[in-house]
C-alpha cells in the first residue's frame, strides 16, 4: 500500500510525456489534429519546427500525417490500406503506450491469423498449437488475463481450452488476417477502456471506406504446399466498397485452407524414487493429419449526412472448421526398469496391453460473430458517441471417436524394450524384442471405442455511451472532459455429452488403411493407419447410459456475468506536456449453475444442482503523462490500474467427486479478482518512413493472483457431498497475496536512407522484451508467473525498392511455465522456440503484384517438458510451408 502510494507520488512529480490523441473505443480525440498550428516553443526559445530544421515539404507531410492519424485513433482504419507512417504517428501522438501493426506490415510476412500478426510487436509472446499461433501473452500475462476487442467491442472465446482453464482467453487463430485493417496493443490502460486487461488489450481494427468519393476493389489469391505430408494450401482475400455521397460501405471476405501434417512423440515418466530418472511408462507416437478451413467475412456500412452526424453498422463472422485424424501407437513398459552398463534402460512388455494402436477421429468448429450499431453526433461543443453490440463465440464438436486396438503376441507372453533419451530433444529411441508381428494389423483387436459431442457458447450484449466536451480551465490548452457509461451482459454455457459404445471383437485388418508408416524423420515405425470414419459406420453414434449422464453433469456450466461501468477522463496540455487523468468504476454481478456429481461409496451415481452468486465493485484510477522532449522524441510516464476476473473454470462451482479414490475436482466460487497497479516509463524517437527507436521499463504490482492448489480435508455430509470419514484430495484454486511482473522493452525499426545504388531500400528491425516476474506457486516455492517468458525477441532485415520487397524475419521466446504440478519435478514448461520466415513480392505498374512465402524455415518443433528440458513430454514438428500467389488493387 505505502509503496504503491509512493510510486504514484513520484509518477505525479515526473514530467515525462505530452498529451496525444485519446484512443477511445468508439471515437477520435487526436491531440495532433486539434492542436494549434503554431509550433510549441523549444527549450532554447526557437520553435520545435526550427529546431528540427524541417523543410516546407517535410512540414506539410508531417501535418498531413498528424491529421490522418485520426483514422487509427478510433475504431477503424481507412481502406484499402493505411500507411506505416500514419500508424507510427498514431503511436507517437497517443496519450498512452500503444503499438500498431498495419495490414501492409502484416501481409509482408506469412502470418495467417491475428495471433501470428500480433507476435511481431514488442512485449508479446505467442502460444502455438498444431503449427499455428493461438494465444497471445502480453508482458508475461497469459491470454486469460488480457482483453481482445474488435472496433472497441470485447470479443469472447470460441474455445475453452485456454492455457490455464480460465475460459476467458480469445483464441486469435480464429481471426484470419484477410479482413484485419490493423492490430493495436494497449499496454497502459485508459479509464475509457474496459479494465479487464491485466496484461493489456489487443484490438483488431476493421477497415472503413476512404474519405474520397468512388469505389475501390482489392484482393489476393494463392496456393501452396506442405512437404511433410505432401498436402496443398489455398487462400484468398477480397475487399471492396467505397464512398458514394453520404453513404459508404466496405465488404471483406477471406479464406485459408490447409491439410497440415504433424509428427509428434509424447513420452510419459514414472517420476518417482523407485525408478531411474529417464524411465518411461509410455512412449506415444502421434501421426496427425489436420484439415483446417478458416474463414472471415466483414461488413462496415456508414451514413454521414454532414460533419456533425454519423451512424454506422458493423458485422463480422470469422472462425474455422477442423477435422483431426490422429493416429497413435503406444508402447507401455511395465516399470521393471534396469540400467544397462552402457547407460541405456531396459524394461519388460506384458502382452496383451503393452502395445496399442489408436485413432482419434474428431471434428470441431470455432466461430466468432459480432453485430454492432452505433453513431456519433456533435451537439454544440459536445461530441456524443454510442453503440449497442452483440458478440458470440461458439464451439461445436459433432463427433469425437476414440478407438483402441490392442496387440496380442502370437507366441510370447512378454517382450522387452531397450531405450534411451538419444533422439532429437531427448525423446526416447528404442528397440523391441520378443514382440513378433507388432506391426502386423492381424495381431490387433478392438478393445475400446468411445464417442462424445460438445456445444459451448459465450454471448454478450453490450451498450455504451460517451461524451467529450472541450473546457477552458486555467492556463492549460487542448483540454477535454470525457464521460461514459457502459453495460456488458454475458452468458456462458458449456455442455458435453459422452456416448457409450460396446464394440464387438474386431480385427484391425477390417478397418486398416495403407501400409506401415515410418515417421518422425524415420525414427519410429507407426504401423498401418486406422481408416477414419469406418468405425463410425459400423457402430453408429452410441447410446447414453447412466455413466454418460453423470459425466455430462460434471462438465456442465451455466454462468452469467453482468458488468456496469462509468468513467471520467480529463486531458489537457501545458506547453510540451500532456496530461491524462481519470478514474473508472466497474460493478460486477455473476451467478453460476452447475452440479455436484460423482459416485458414492457403493458405486451409485449422484448429482445435486449448485447455484452461486458473487458481487464486487472496483475503482481504477489512471494518471499518464506525455512530454515532447524534441520533435519526434517523446518521454512517457504512466500509472494505470486493471483487473483480471476469476476464470469461469476457476470459479466453477461444479464438484466432480470420486468417493472410492477420495478425489474431488472443483472450482472456487469465493475467488477474488486479481488486480494490478501498473507503472510505465519510456522514451521514443520516431524516424522517417515509419521508423522508431524506443526503450521502456514497466512494473506491474499484482494482488490476489489465482493459482491451482491441492488440499486435503474431510468433507461434510450434506446435500452437496456424500459424507465420508476419509480425507479427500481436493484439486481447486485460490488467491495468493501478491505477485509482480517487471521488465524492459527495446524496439528499433529503420529503413536506411541515402545508401548508394541498389542498397537504397535496405532496412532492419529488432525488438527485445525481458520480463522478471514472481509468484508463490507452492508454500515456500517461487516461480515466474505462468506463461511468462523471460526473454522474447524479433529481428528482421528487409529490402524495398522499385516494386521489389524482401523480408527475412526471426522470432524467439524462452521457456514458460505451462502447468503447475505438485512439486518442481512435475511442473510443465513450454520449451524455448525460435522460428524464421521469408517473404518476397514484386509490384507491377498496372496494379498487380506477385508474392512468395516460406514459413517455418527452421522447422521449429513445439515442445513441452516436465521439470527439466531433458524430460520432454511432447515434441512435435510440422515442416516448412511454401506459398505463392497474386494481388491486385483497383
Amino acid at each position: 500500500m505505502h509503496r504503491s502510494k509512493l510510486r504514484v507520488a513520484l509518477l505525479s512529480c515526473t514530467i515525462l510525456s505530452c498529451l496525444g490523441a485519446l484512443s477511445a473505443p468508439t471515437d477520435v480525440f487526436a491531440f495532433a489534429a486539434t492542436a494549434s498550428d503554431t509550433p510549441a516553443p523549444a527549450h532554447d526559445g526557437s520553435t520545435a519546427s526550427d529546431t528540427a530544421n524541417a523543410s516546407g515539404a517535410d512540414r506539410q507531410h508531417r501535418q498531413k500525417s498528424k491529421q490522418e492519424v485520426k483514422d487509427l485513433q478510433g475504431v477503424s482504419v481507412v481502406a484499402p490500406r493505411t500507411s506505416d507512417d500514419i500508424a507510427r504517428k498514431t503511436q507517437e501522438n497517443a496519450p498512452n503506450l500503444i503499438n500498431i501493426r498495419t495490414e501492409e506490415q502484416i501481409r509482408a510476412l506469412p502470418d495467417v491469423s491475428a495471433a501470428e500478426a500480433v507476435r511481431r510487436i514488442p512485449g508479446i509472446s505467442l502460444e502455438t498449437d498444431e503449427g499455428e499461433g493461438r494465444y497471445v501473452n502480453i508482458r508475461g500475462f497469459d491470454a486469460d488475463l488480457n482483453s481482445t476487442t474488435y472496433a472497441g467491442v470485447r470479443l469472447l472465446p470460441t474455445n475453452n481450452a485456454s492455457p490455464f482453464g480460465g475460459y476467458r482467453g480469445v483464441a486469435l487463430d480464429s481471426i484470419p488476417v484477410g479482413f484485419i485493417g490493423a492490430v493495436k496493443v494497449t499496454k497502459s490502460n485508459l479509464p475509457s477502456q474496459d479494465a479487464e486487461a491485466l496484461g493489456g488489450t489487443i484490438e483488431v481494427l476493421p477497415k472503413r471506406a476512404p474519405d474520397e468519393q468512388g469505389a475501390f476493389f482489392e484482393g489476393s489469391a494463392g496456393g501452396g504446399y506442405e512437404p511433410l505430408r505432401g498436402t496443398p494450401i489455398s487462400e484468398f482475400s477480397l475487399v471492396g466498397g467505397g464512398r458514394f455521397g453520404p453513404f459508404s460501405i466496405v465488404l471483406t471476405a477471406s479464406g485459408h485452407n490447409d491439410s497440415r501434417g504433424i509428427d509428434d512423440v509424447e513420452p510419459a515418466y514414472f517420476n518417482d524414487s523407485a525408478h531411474p530418472y529417464q524411465a518411461v511408462n509410455d512412449i506415444e507416437q502421434r501421426d496427425y493429419e489436420l484439415h483446417r478451413r478458416r474463414h472471415g467475412y466483414a461488413m462496415d456500412i456508414d451514413y454521414q449526412p454532414d460533419d456533425d452526424n454519423d451512424w454506422y453498422f458493423r458485422a463480422f463472422d470469422a472462425g474455422y472448421t477442423e477435422r483431426y485424424k490422429r493416429q497413435f501407437m503406444d508402447i507401455l513398459p511395465d516399470g521393471n526398469t534396469t540400467v544397462l552398463s552402457n547407460g541405456t534402460l531396459q524394461d519388460t512388455l506384458s502382452f496383451p496391453g503393452a502395445i496399442t494402436k489408436s485413432l482419434r477421429d474428431e471434428q470441431e468448429t470455432s466461430t466468432e460473430r459480432l453485430y454492432m450499431l452505433g453513431g456519433k453526433n456533435i451537439l454544440g461543443d459536445t461530441t456524443v458517441d454510442y453503440h449497442v453490440a452483440y458478440v458470440e463465440g461458439t464451439y461445436k464438436k459433432p463427433f469425437d471417436y476414440n478407438s483402441t486396438f490392442t496387440y496380442n503376441s502370437p507366441s510370447t507372453p512378454a517382450g522387452q524394450i531397450t531405450y534411451g533419451p538419444t533422439g532429437p530433444g531427448h525423446v526416447p529411441v528404442y528397440t523391441l524384442s520378443n514382440a513378433p508381428g507388432y506391426l502386423d494389423p492381424a495381431n490387433y483387436a478392438l478393445t475400446s471405442l468411445s464417442n462424445s459431442t460438445a456445444y459451448n457458447f459465450d454471448r454478450e450484449m453490450s451498450y455504451a455511451i460517451n461524451s467529450d466536451t472541450p473546457v477552458n480551465w486555467g492556463s492549460l490548452t487542448d483540454q477535454n472532459l470525457r464521460f461514459g457509461l457502459s453495460v456488458r451482459q454475458r452468458h456462458k454455457r458449456t455442455t458435453a455429452q459422452p456416448y457409450t459404445l460396446n464394440p464387438t471383437a474386431l480385427p484391425l485388418t477390417a478397418v486398416s488403411s495403407g501400409s506401415n508408416e515410418t515417421y518422425y524423420d524415420g525414427l519410429y515405425q507407426n504401423g498401418v493407419d486406422i481408416a477414419p470414419g469406418v468405425l463410425r459406420g459400423i457402430f453408429g453414434q452410441g447410446t447414453i447410459e447412466a455413466g454418460d449422464v453423470l459425466s455430462a453433469q460434471q462438465q456442465y456450466l451455466d454462468a452469467h456475468e453482468d458488468i456496469s461501468a462509468a468513467y471520467g477522463e480529463y486531458t489537457g496540455s501545458y506547453g510540451n506536456l500532456g496530461i491524462l487523468a481519470g478514474v473508472r468504476f466497474e460493478q460486477t454481478h455473476d451467478r453460476s449453475g452447475a452440479f455436484s456429481a460423482g459416485m458414492d461409496a457403493s458405486g451409485n451415481p449422484f448429482a445435486y444442482p449448485i447455484n452461486i452468486k458473487h458481487n464486487y465493485d472496483n475503482f481504477f484510477p489512471s494518471l499518464q503523462f506525455r512530454y515532447e522532449l524534441a520533435p519526434d522524441t517523446i518521454l512517457r510516464a504512466a500509472y494505470s490500474s486493471t483487473i483480471g476476473r476469476p476464470g469461469f473454470n476457476q470459479a466453477n462451482p461444479a464438484l466432480a467427486i470420486d468417493v472410492g479414490s477420495g478425489i474431488v475436482t472443483t472450482g472456487n466460487p469465493s475467488l477474488k479478482p486479481a488486480t494490478a497497479n501498473s507503472f510505465d516509463f519510456s522514451i521514443e524517437h520516431y524516424l522517417d518512413g515509419g521508423g522508431i527507436m524506443s526503450a521502456g521499463v514497466f512494473d506491474k504490482e499484482i494482488s490476489n493472483y489465482i493459482i491451482p492448489i491441492e488440499t486435503t480435508q474431510t468433507l461434510p455430509n450434506n446435500n452437496l457431498y456424500p459424507g465420508s470419514p476419509q480425507p479427500f484430495h481436493i484439486f481447486t484454486f485460490e488467491n495468493i497475496g501478491s505477485a509482480y511482473a517487471r521488465g524492459l522493452e527495446l524496439n528499433w525499426v529503420q529503413q536506411f536512407r541515402n545508401l548508394p545504388g541498389w542498397l537504397d531500400g535496405l532496412g532492419a528491425s529488432a525488438n527485445y522484451t525481458w520480463v522478471n516476474s514472481r509468484i508463490q506457486i507452492r508454500p515456500g516455492e517461487y516461480s515466474l508467473l505462468p506463461s511468462t517468458s523471460k526473454n522474447t525477441w524479433n529481428a528482421s532485415i528487409f529490402y524495398k525498392r522499385a516494386g521489389l520487397s524482401l523480408n527475412l524475419a526471426a522470432y524467439s521466446v524462452s521457456s514458460d511455465l505451462f502447468g503447475i504440478g505438485t512439486d518442481r519435478t512435475s511442473d510443465i514448461y513450454n520449451a524455448r522456440r525460435t522460428s524464421m520466415d521469408f517473404s518476397a513480392s514484386y509490384e507491377f505498374p498496372a496494379d498487380w503484384s506477385i508474392y512468395f512465402y516460406a514459413k517455418n524455415l527452421l522447422d521449429t518443433p513445439h515442445a513441452f517438458y516436465q521439470g527439466t528440458p531433458d524430460h520432454p513430454i511432447q515434441r512435435e514438428f510440422y515442416g516448412i510451408t511454401y506459398m505463392a500467389g497474386v494481388r491486385f488493387e483497383f
